[in-house]
């Protein structure tokens, strides 16, 4: 038999599998999301996130270094302050959590790129992204402290703001107070299709940020639906967002391809702590080997069109992409 065609020719060595590889990963493109929290002398592991931690400002820079010393760039901040009220005021303070992080990662690790999540949960006595009408969400409210809040982390010296809370018309106000305040420069990543998921579920754990009543389906998407999420990117286009973000990441690996396909615009999915937790439960009971988890699952999000993965593998991923594991 005399067979023309036999892809397996490149499939014949390391070498050559690395030189016609499909899809590229580099560890610039990989942003690791942190836990900051009031306090002094904390590094308090997530019980729900084995490997995770809340950081204190004053411990902050050993995980700082470690990340700077694997090749990760860029962080994801999020801050868990010590007092909550009904509308959250602590998120747009001046000394707030995040404020305090933000000014101290620029002194001490000007090199790294900080962005901030901006969304009202984990500062609500409630829990809910938003100012509570009754025991709903009200949408056009909760745009104004959400504006405060993105300014007021571009203020203290945030880089870029990913606003995660879904309200309406966010990021076309999150737009347009940052220009008239002189941060024209400054890009919004925007949780464009963030959907109600079961795989948040450790977060809020490590955030605190469990809603008191009901849950966030009235304002996150319905897992369902796939040209809803299509509208909400061209939405938050049509406002002023610079980049596009899918979460969660490896179950909705549809909805990034979809995405990709249709805007020309960076995409950006969250390997979120749902996910995290699963590999690490596996690995931890010997079920399956973990790097090869973690290699395998951030090659499909790249490969269904991510162009920046948020993943709390971030340090390990731009290890195994200098060991030639992934890349």
């Amino acid at each position: 038999m005399n067979l023309i065609q036999r892809p397996r020719r490149l499939r014949n060595g390391s070498v050559l599998r690395s030189m016609v590889r499909e899809t590229r990963i580099s560890a610039d493109t990989l942003i690791y999301p942190m836990f900051v929290i009031e306090g002094t002398n904390i590094k308090e592991e997530i019980a729900t996130m084995p490997g995770q931690y809340r950081w204190s400002i004053d411990r902050m820079d050993e995980i700082l270094q470690e990340l700077t010393d694997a090749g990760v760039k860029s962080v994801l901040l999020f801050g868990i302050p010590k007092k909550k009220d009904e509308i959250g005021s602590s998120a747009w303070a001046e000394d707030g959590i995040v404020q305090q992080a933000i000014r101290h990662i620029k002194q001490q690790f000007p090199q790294l790129y900080v962005i901030t999540d901006v969304c009202m949960c984990e500062y609500t006595s409630h829990g809910h992204c938003g100012i509570l009408c009754g025991h709903s969400v009200d949408n056009d409210q909760t745009l104004e402290v959400l504006a405060k809040t993105a300014l007021s982390h571009v203020q203290a010296g945030a880089d870029m703001v990913a606003p995660s809370d879904m309200m309406d018309g966010r990021v076309g106000k999150i737009r347009a107070i940052l220009d008239e305040n002189g941060f024209s420069n400054t890009p919004i990543m925007s949780y464009s299709v963030k959907y109600a998921s079961a795989f948040y579920g450790p977060f809020r754990d490590a955030a605190g940020s469990a809603p008191a009543f009901g849950d966030r389906k009235g304002y996150q998407m319905d897992p369902h639906n796939l040209q809803e999420a299509i509208r909400e990117a061209e939405l938050d286009i049509q406002e002023g967002a610079d980049i596009l973000m899918v979460k969660p990441g490896m179950a909705y690996l549809d909805v990034l391809y979809a995405l990709k396909e249709r805007f020309p615009y960076p995409i950006a999915t969250y390997s979120v702590s749902g996910e995290y937790a699963m590999i690490k439960a596996a690995a931890m009971a010997g079920y399956a080997d973990e790097a090869a988890l973690v290699c395998e699952s951030a090659v499909c999000m790249y490969r269904a069109g991510a162009d920046l993965l948020i993943t709390y593998f971030a340090k390990e991923l731009a290890q195994y992409i200098k060991e030639g594991r992934i890349g």
